[in-house]
């Protein structure tokens, strides 16, 4: 939330990722889904992380599509 509150430019905002501490959550989320022993709680977390994935994705591309000349 902090990075986009900061006011970041095209650029910075279509080479935004998460941070590592984040992906690594992702992942040990991702293979206790596979183990089949995720938490009710944790697939709700899990569900959350792949909607912030799809915004992410949306907001990248729409950074790229403006022209040069806003928000460069």
């Amino acid at each position: 939330m902090s990075f986009f509150a900061s006011g970041p430019s095209r650029r910075e905002i279509s080479t935004f990722r998460l941070s590592q501490e984040a992906l690594a959550r992702l992942r040990q989320l991702l293979l206790k889904k596979s183990a089949g022993t995720l938490t009710d709680d944790e697939a709700d977390e899990l569900d959350g992380c792949v909607h912030l994935d799809r915004l992410l994705l949306l907001i990248r591309s729409r950074a790229l599509e403006q022209p040069a000349s806003l928000g460069a």
